[in-house]
């Protein structure tokens, strides 16, 4: 086993000092066969010293037994900056310089390495780093390097500290913690999310209360009215036993990014922040919420079956936030024919996809095909560049090309998507950044509308 030290400073400061005295003496004109003797004299004792010096910080060392623990949050976000809290015990009376480098995962931009610091006997030291997840999936924390002053400083120890230890990545929740802080406060026209007075809509009763100006008559109890003589309405609310199911694309048109040099960047990462907000909005409606992904590669193929509660959000995000986009083409038509044997009961369908006007075809059929048991809403990602390229000044003939193709580009774009629409016109076309917004919003007017 090879011996896990390299040189220390005071190693190093020795060495040069009898260099030094030996250069002096040679050019004073002391005779070489004179200068031999202490020298070999010196460096003995140096090499006795250092070894000395090793053996013994070594074995004092490993009776401090040393011990790191990292206060790791139970998951991360991706694009968030988190303090990875790092604690470094050591018992014994020896005090100790130390260097650590923890070997946190490739994926994560660490900020704050290497740690310094100064570990007394029977003492505790807290310290800590930043992280910043660049991708989600999982992130492994291997066990730390430290390097340890020996006691003379003849030498660095290179030691292992710490445990391995896992986390996963999930999407950033910042969108749906500011809804849900919005709709708290009652400002969620500050997001663009469109609010609806609800009052006495919907078709399942919710409970009695008094009569308000605009309530409709045909609600009055006049039973209820008549025991506390003024007038009662019945309060209904929207139907809270229904399913949205979104068949998510994983395919290639899934990896470009627009937002360049942003962590979370990709268009899938954003379908899934847009996917976050949605099914959380839908859960707190009291609607059971699944999720299937298509046009992956198998590892990538996953199905939520719909489900309620508080915990549904979190059970979904742990089967979808490792999912990938794969390189290859999305097959509409195959993901239309497996939702169908795997959801028999009605429900609203989102699908979420890059849309082209070369998939007019096959995705036509798929809707069709959807559309004849399932209440179906077609949501496609319109890429931020197109417009950038559209509304740039005309400052020559390669930007008048540029801005003519865009124009061409979006025009087909947009009348092979609207070819696709039903009769209830149910579809979204969204920049990445808009499209949680407009889904929560279509998701409003649908239920407002009772269409499911």
């Amino acid at each position: 086993m090879p011996l896990r030290v390299i040189p220390g400073r005071t190693l190093f400061v020795t060495l040069a000092a009898i260099a030094v005295a030996v250069l002096v003496a040679l050019l004073i004109g002391m005779d070489a066969g004179g200068v031999a003797a202490p020298t070999a004299a010196a460096g003995v004792a140096l090499a006795a010293l250092s070894i000395w010096d090793c053996v013994a910080s070594r074995r004092a060392w490993r009776q401090s037994s040393a011990r790191m623990t990292r206060g790791l949050p139970a998951a991360f976000a991706i694009g968030v900056k988190r303090l990875v809290p790092v604690t470094i015990e050591a018992e014994g009376t020896a005090a100790w310089q130390c260097e650590i480098y923890d070997h946190a995962d490739s994926t994560l931009l660490v900020d704050g390495m290497p740690l310094r610091l100064e570990l007394a006997g029977n003492a505790r030291v807290e310290t800590g780093y930043a992280a910043t997840p660049r991708e989600r999936g999982r992130v492994v924390f291997s066990p730390a390097d430290v390097r340890v002053r020996s006691r003379w400083g003849f030498w660095m120890l290179l030691e292992r500290l710490g445990v391995s230890e896992e986390r996963r990545v999930y999407p950033n929740f910042a969108q749906v913690a500011r809804y849900a802080w919005l709709a708290g406060d009652q400002r969620l026209q500050e997001i663009g999310i469109k609010t609806y007075q609800l009052r006495g809509q919907g078709t399942d009763f919710k409970q009695l209360t008094e009569y308000q100006v605009g309530d409709p008559v045909r609600h009055i109890d006049w039973r209820a009215t008549l025991r506390l003589e003024r007038p009662i309405v019945r309060e209904f609310q929207d139907e809270r036993d229904q399913r949205v199911v979104l068949l998510i694309d994983c395919g290639r048109r899934m990896r470009a990014a627009d937002r360049r040099g942003d962590l979370g960047g990709s268009h899938f990462d954003q379908v899934l922040n847009a996917v976050l907000l949605l099914s959380y909005v839908a859960l707190k409606q009291g609607d059971a919420v699944g999720a299937v992904t298509f046009g992956a590669d198998a590892r990538g193929l996953r199905a939520f079956m719909p489900r309620k509660g508080a915990h549904a959000l979190t059970a979904m995000m742990s089967q979808l936030y490792d999912v990938e986009p794969s390189p290859t083409h999305s097959d509409y038509l195959a993901a239309a024919r497996h939702l169908l044997q795997t959801q028999r009961k009605r429900a609203l369908v989102i699908v979420v996809t890059n849309f082209r006007d070369e998939d007019t075809p096959e995705l036509g059929s798929a809707l069709r095909l959807l559309r004849a048991r399932h209440l179906v809403v077609l949501a496609s990602l319109r890429e931020r560049i197109v417009g950038e390229l559209a509304a740039q000044p005309l400052a020559g003939v390669e930007a008048a090309i540029d801005v003519a193709s865009a124009h061409l580009y979006e025009q087909s774009r947009r009348d092979a998507f609207r070819s696709l629409a039903a009769r209830d016109g149910l579809m979204v076309d969204a920049e990445p950044d808009r499209l949680g917004i407009e889904l929560v919003n279509r998701y409003h007017a649908i239920k407002r509308a009772g269409l499911i």
